[in-house]
């Protein structure tokens, strides 16, 4: 039966191929702001930068693919929220808003908000199209890191783009290059799991 197969045409994302409701969609944005603040953990400082490495880039990118604009908003929202409350989650188990690494968590929240909004049409589907959206979400990221750390570390935009953009980009697309080996792939996995036998 066709019906049981994943219809690719319809503006879902991979949460969505799980049952429930309000509350899986609660568990789901609490689960993707925890794994971004884990991620924050797996952090250290390269020569040459302020701005430490970490694998919460990967995570924000992540939870908007697989959850979707809405919810990966929730969940960065979530966890910059939370974080500048006074949770120590973020890189080196900072929190609030004045490290000058700030500006990248603002970022996440607008990047989880476009890659969602980008695999809801079909932008994780392929690795092509998962390579596009996840260059654009860390375009978007940067947008927002990289003015905050120039303001916040009194240094002109061209500084700022060496010291917290140029030093991450090999990082960036090991990500960029994991991703459209992942999504894609659990994409097939969810068409052949869902089709009958």
């Amino acid at each position: 039966m066709a019906a049981a197969s994943i219809d690719v045409r319809r503006r879902i994302v991979l949460a969505d191929l799980l049952a429930g409701g309000i509350v899986r969609d609660v568990v789901l944005v609490a689960a993707f702001a925890s794994l971004t603040g884990m991620a924050a953990q797996l952090s250290f400082h390269i020569p040459g930068t302020p701005v430490p490495v970490t694998g919460q880039t990967f995570a924000a990118l992540l939870a908007g693919a697989a959850v979707g604009p809405v919810r990966g908003f929730a969940s960065m929202a979530v966890y910059l929220l939370v974080g500048t409350a006074g949770v120590p989650w973020f890189a080196g188990h900072a929190s609030g808003a004045g490290a000058v690494s700030f500006g990248y968590v603002v970022g996440f929240v607008v990047a989880a908000t476009v890659v969602g909004w980008l695999a809801r049409r079909g932008g994780d589907r392929t690795p092509l199209r998962t390579v596009a959206t996840m260059v654009l979400g860390t375009v978007v990221i940067y947008a927002f890191g990289v003015p905050w750390l120039a303001a916040s570390a009194h240094l002109s935009l061209a500084d700022a783009l060496s010291q917290g953009a140029r030093p991450f980009l090999p990082g960036d697309l090991l990500k960029v290059v994991v991703a459209a080996a992942l999504l894609p792939s659990c994409w097939s996995a969810a068409q052949r799991f869902r089709r009958p036998s």
